[in-house]
């Protein structure tokens, strides 16, 4: 019995080309009405994943699952649930948006005018959609290409860098565009490289890096770490330092100009965040002065960086 609360079900898939292993073995499954973020470098296997999902390419060995059809026995039934962005749109500039619209209707089954005009009201091209493409901005033309893939009522729409070349303003509306998109029940995959629109974007993220795939889950779960790095501003420093070293959370100490008449000096530790309380109390009873406490929340990229060794990314 399938599960229907999972659209996309990717399992073990590799990928070799000429000898070489591209994709090394990924898994992860999207659920319904959610944003899941597919986050690597670019030359990680962002895009080859991607090809492998929507039947361009064929998987060396694993199986992909759309609304539980397998895509490499059946890929006109699994795919007729998808809609999908590959790199850019490719979209005719010579026609309008609504020309375009309707030369990709023809192309699939029983899509009426009422959906195109849909389609456009979910896009939000109303007042452009008989202007020629050529003159639509990137973030039009971003939008025309989702129309485009929205066409066919998919139950997972795909898109493969959906900011790229997008000014700020732009990416922030579709950022927003897309999580109404799963709001309506949607479930969107977003591959990209740029961790803070992930991390603002997406409900669960796969973060690739070389072939693999190196975590999955919920973007605060991941970033979650089972201890916590904890700065203290001590005074007399040398005494609270020794209570914290002897309790074996210190993990350096280092100088910072804070400005005159400060210490300049904190301890930094890891440790369980309930502990922060206790070895507060202890000080206070040595006489030790706490003069700030800051507790630093890893970031994406330190998160990232730690999960690929180092591999860099916007």
């Amino acid at each position: 019995m399938k599960d229907e609360s999972i659209v996309l079900s990717v399992r073990d898939i590799k990928k070799k080309i000429k000898n070489k292993w591209i994709i090394k073995g990924i898994s992860f499954d999207v659920r319904a009405g959610e944003v899941f973020g597919f986050l690597g470098p670019n030359g990680s296997g962002k895009t080859t994943t991607i090809r492998m999902l929507v039947d361009l390419i064929k998987p060396t060995e694993g199986q992909i699952f759309i609304c539980g059809i397998p895509v490499g026995n059946k890929p006109d039934e699994a795919l007729q649930y998808v809609g999908c962005i590959v790199e850019n749109p490719e979209l005719y500039p010579y026609l309008s948006g609504w020309e375009n619209l309707e030369h990709f209707a023809r192309m699939l089954k029983n899509v009426t005018k009422q959906r195109i005009h849909e389609v456009v009201e979910i896009v939000g091209l109303n007042q452009r959609i008989h202007d020629k493409v050529r003159t639509y901005s990137l973030g039009m033309r971003q939008r025309l290409g989702i129309a485009q893939a929205l066409l066919g009522k998919p139950k997972l729409l795909i898109l493969d860098e959906p900011t790229n070349g997008l000014d700020p303003q732009g990416i922030k509306e579709m950022r927003v565009f897309i999580r109404s998109l799963a709001q309506e029940g949607l479930s969107v995959f977003v591959s990209s490289h740029l961790l803070s629109e992930i991390q603002l974007m997406c409900d669960r993220v796969a973060i690739i890096s070389h072939g693999n795939v190196t975590a999955v889950g919920h973007v605060a779960d991941l970033m979650r770490p089972a201890e916590t790095i904890v700065e203290w501003r001590l005074s007399p420093f040398e005494e609270g330092m020794a209570i914290l070293k002897a309790s074996g959370y210190v993990t350096s100490f280092e100088e910072l100009p804070i400005g005159e008449g400060s210490s300049n000096r904190i301890v930094r530790c890891k440790m369980p965040e309930d502990q922060i309380p206790i070895k507060n109390a202890e000080l206070v009873r040595s006489k030790v002065r706490v003069n700030a406490i800051t507790v630093k929340n890893p970031t994406l990229e330190e998160l990232f960086l730690r999960l690929t060794d180092g591999e860099t990314i916007d």
